[in-house]
């Protein structure tokens, strides 16, 4: 197939033309992959997940025999160590589940932290 000459710089001029609009979206248009919106979609739903599960874990750890104890006996661990003692005590579990959901330990703990002794 032959094209006009004049319609040579008119192809070349559309060509560059969607280059530079891809590059510009992707740069600074917030433009992303598949595989990136997935990503970022996942995490916007574990942390709404944990947002959710740790005032039940909070409410658990409330609940419990012993919970001024267990309050006290938090309180002294330290603060690297508080998110194990709530996965321990098994209050971060969910009922169904066999292990805590990730971060709802950590949230907990955060929540529990602001609690007067």
């Amino acid at each position: 197939m032959k094209l006009p000459s004049e319609l040579r710089p008119a192809i070349w001029g559309a060509l560059g033309g969607a280059v530079l609009v891809a590059v510009i979206g992707f740069t600074w248009g917030g433009w992303v992959t598949g595989g990136t919106a997935s990503q970022m979609a996942q995490k916007q739903a574990d942390i709404a997940v944990v947002k959710v599960l740790a005032p039940i874990c909070v409410d658990k750890f409330q609940h419990a025999p012993d919970a001024v104890a267990n309050l006290s006996a938090f309180k002294a661990v330290s603060s690297y160590r508080q998110a194990s003692f709530i996965s321990d005590g098994g209050w971060a579990t969910m009922v169904g589940a066999d292990k805590p959901y990730s971060g709802t330990a950590n949230a907990c703990a955060d929540l529990l932290d602001k609690l007067p002794k």
